[in-house]
């Protein structure tokens, strides 16, 4: 699942959710979550633009089930 994805989940604002991640880093294994580069960014949002979710200008987050799952314990 993507940040913004996640944020709308958890009703948070996608930057808010994204502060918060880059502030708890050390509790997110290096398999469990990582940054898009911008190639990727731009593949993905080519591919999901007609669904209004790809605004941001910044790459985001993907995270794993085991990710996802982590942070929905908390």
């Amino acid at each position: 699942m993507l940040d913004f994805d996640l944020a709308e989940l958890y009703g948070a604002e996608t930057k808010r959710f994204k502060e918060s991640v880059r502030r708890n880093m050390k509790r997110f294994p290096s398999d469990f979550m990582f940054e898009l580069n911008p190639e990727e960014w731009k593949n993905l949002r080519s591919q999901i633009a007609s669904s209004g979710c790809c605004d941001s200008r910044y790459v985001p987050f993907a995270f794993t089930e085991q990710a996802v799952a982590m942070l929905s314990g908390h």
